[in-house]
């Protein structure tokens, strides 16, 4: 698809907006598609529920807004990035899905499910992934991180994403049902994948809602033949340093 396309997306419940968090360009797309889309909320990976309700006070604007959130604690890029997709926001009550670092961690020790709650049923954590799924998936996170992690560590890696897609799910249909629809997200593509990610998710808890994913990936010179979003799109690469230089085992990065 091409960039203008996002100004003419279907109309849908839930548009899944993905990145590769530290490209500028994915984030003036994201709020191209967002003024075209006028969601009644706007789900952010990198809020919590508390930075969204700062967020919802209309107080801030600007680089003040990313003050007040203290955006710099989070680790993700600069809020300056970021700050086209929270203008395009315009009056949409905002909400947070950050998952807790304590939740995260006990996910990677002992599995999603009881971390995620008496719910976890309704989103498919009490169900072990299938062999060949469990091992695309490890293999995913070893060349995400730079084919540098230890092979007991990629078991946990995968318990710690099926968490965070799941609980995403769950803060979009809060969302859902606190404002209606549409309710547009921001997430990283891996996020957004139709096989795994939040799709996948809101597909076994709220089978009847119509979501629209949407893939923004880098084109480094070999981009997959179909990759697992309804919408993709490619840019040139953002500018960065090897993300891989520190680590001994080389490799390359997933976004």
């Amino acid at each position: 698809m091409t960039e203008e396309a996002l100004t003419l997306l279907p109309p849908v419940d839930v548009v899944i907006l993905g990145e590769v968090h530290d490209n500028p360009r994915h984030h003036l797309n994201q709020a191209l598609a967002l003024r075209a889309i006028e969601p009644a909320a706007v789900v952010f990976e990198m809020l919590s529920p508390e930075q969204a309700a700062i967020a919802n006070r209309r107080t801030r604007v600007g680089e003040a807004l990313g003050l007040a959130l203290k955006w710099v604690d989070g680790g993700w890029p600069p809020f300056s990035m970021y700050l086209p997709v929270f203008d395009a926001a315009g009056l949409a009550q905002i909400y947070g899905m950050a998952v807790p670092r304590g939740d995260v961690t006990e996910a990677f020790k002992t599995g999603p499910a009881s971390v995620f709650g008496p719910d976890a049923g309704r989103y498919g954590l009490d169900q072990a992934l299938g062999g060949q799924e469990q091992a695309d998936r490890e293999q995913m996170q070893l060349e995400a991180h730079c084919n540098a992690l230890p092979t007991e560590m990629l078991a946990g890696m995968v318990n710690a994403q099926r968490l965070r897609d799941a609980s995403f799910a769950r803060t979009i249909l809060q969302a859902i049902a606190d404002v209606g629809g549409p309710v547009a997200v921001i997430t990283g593509s891996g996020h957004a994948r139709n096989d795994w990610g939040i799709p996948a998710a809101l597909r076994k808890a709220a089978p009847q809602l119509r979501v629209l994913s949407v893939g923004q990936l880098e084109d480094h010179g070999e981009l997959p033949s179909d990759p697992p979003f309804d919408l993709w799109l490619a840019t040139q690469p953002a500018p960065r340093p090897d993300p891989c230089a520190g680590f001994a085992g080389g490799g390359g990065q997933n976004g």
